[in-house]
């Protein structure tokens, strides 16, 4: 029903570790997901091999050697098995809630972007996948993970032929993620956010694997060329238009998300700008009287505040880790 597809950075030291956690954990997937792994970089190959699944040596590169966004989307939608498909990062460790929600959202919606925020967690060695790994996997989340913010998204669910020509972004490097939820939000296409419906788990990691570092990542050449790309239109799982929960599929958008919501429009459709401008004037000289009445303000006043901070500062999600 799946196909997954990614691409590795090269199998050495904790980077091998966390890795092979992740791509098991999607082999373990049921129904049985296809899985293709992109890239040349060291392991790749023999990784596929071991756990039997798709490889692809050839993609599209920055001068720098960095895969492009563009290019892993596009090829995956022509060779991939499967209507639906789902872009993640290979330090993602995914588990049997992802498929049930991939599940019931297909069953309510034909078009769709799936994304949601993710758990990070400290593993150093290789998980025993044979017995209540799951369980175990979710009490240390519980006892010591913390929840990324809205801002990074690790992963996408989409329908093939939803998404048209994106940039040539460089994946691993800020800012193309939330340029994607613009786009499909653009597209007039649901964007729907999972965080309370399914856990995923990022396994923490340095930054040994670019020849800069953190600086190299956050703040060299391919992450100011990708937030160029991006035009500062810069969306988080905030902008969803739908939200997945336990209980229940509903719009994003009740009272307490109207301003956040409306404020948005602009920027996805420019002739909304001036009734968007009315709107503002209106809630703005309302504002006493609705404060008398004890009506305050809604939480997405400050819409983009905490995208356009953590991006003008090019800042990594993990400094706090």
């Amino acid at each position: 029903m799946l196909t997954i597809f990614a691409t590795p950075k090269a199998f050495r030291g904790h980077f091998a570790v966390i890795q092979r956690n992740a791509i098991r954990s999607w082999t373990l997937l049921r129904p049985a997901c296809e899985i293709i792994l992109f890239g040349d970089d060291e392991g790749t190959k023999a990784i596929a091999a071991e756990f039997g699944v798709r490889h692809i040596a050839d993609v599209a590169q920055t001068e720098s050697g960095t895969p492009l966004v563009s290019d892993l989307f596009e090829k995956s939608q022509q060779i991939g098995t499967h209507d639906t498909l789902c872009y993640v990062n290979c330090d993602i460790i995914l588990m049997s809630d992802f498929i049930r929600g991939v599940q019931r959202v297909m069953t309510r919606k034909r078009r769709f972007m799936l994304v949601g925020q993710r758990w990070d967690l400290n593993l150093n060695n290789e998980l025993d996948f044979r017995q209540n790994w799951q369980e175990k996997l979710r009490a240390d989340v519980r006892q010591s993970g913390s929840l990324l913010d809205p801002t990074g998204i690790d992963y996408f669910v989409f329908k093939r032929g939803l998404l048209p020509k994106i940039p040539p972004f460089a994946v691993g490097r800020p800012g193309w993620d939330n340029w994607m939820i613009y786009n499909a939000r653009s597209l007039r296409v649901p964007v729907i956010d999972a965080t309370k419906a399914i856990t995923v788990i990022h396994q923490n990691h340095d930054y040994s694997h670019h020849l800069e570092g953190f600086d190299g990542v956050w703040k060299g050449v391919e992450a100011k060329r990708n937030l160029e790309l991006t035009e500062r239109h810069l969306f988080t799982t905030e902008d969803a238009t739908h939200l997945l929960t336990a209980e229940k599929f509903s719009r994003a958008y009740d009272a307490e998300h109207l301003c956040r919501y409306v404020s948005r429009l602009p920027v996805l459709y420019p002739w909304l700008r001036l009734p968007t401008k009315i709107f503002f004037m209106i809630q703005n000289a309302s504002r006493p009287l609705r404060h008398r009445l004890g009506i305050r303000g809604t939480r997405g006043a400050g819409v983009g505040n905490l995208a356009r901070r953590r991006f003008s500062e090019i800042k990594s999600p993990c400094d706090e880790l």
